[in-house]
């Protein structure tokens, strides 16, 4: 039975990859198509988003543990944390916006939506 570093660190490389590859891909997409991958991405409650965030902050748990013991400095645990409060945050954000990912998630909801119509772009100020 291989060492669990060993597969973890496979399913690393194989998770990078493979989001790799996702990215390729969704420059390809027909418009419609990439709508709906991009809101499974970010569906808040099973998209690859908020299992990134649990990701950061399970690292951002460890690392606070081995900063108090000293094999980390306190710097690195604080930058975990700090980046895993912002993708929560980026996650809250988006949260607002779900139903409409959830509707574009499915391709019913894509035949039933209204055709697309230019909107004016807004920028929002940054919490």
């Amino acid at each position: 039975m291989p060492h669990p570093t060993q597969n973890t660190a496979r399913l690393t490389a194989e998770i990078t990859q493979r989001l790799a590859y996702l990215s390729n891909d969704l420059h390809q997409l027909p418009a419609d198509e990439a709508v709906q991958v991009i809101a499974r991405i970010l569906n808040p409650d099973d998209g690859i988003l908020g299992a990134f965030t649990q990701l950061v902050e399970a690292g951002s748990r460890l690392a606070q543990h081995q900063a108090e013991r000293g094999a980390l400095p306190a710097e690195v645990w604080l930058s975990l944390g700090r980046a895993a409060n912002e993708l929560h945050s980026i996650g809250l954000d988006l949260d607002d916006h779900k139903d409409t990912f959830v509707q574009f998630g499915t391709q019913a909801g894509l035949a039933a939506s209204k055709p697309p119509a230019p909107a004016p772009l807004v920028a929002r100020r940054r919490r």
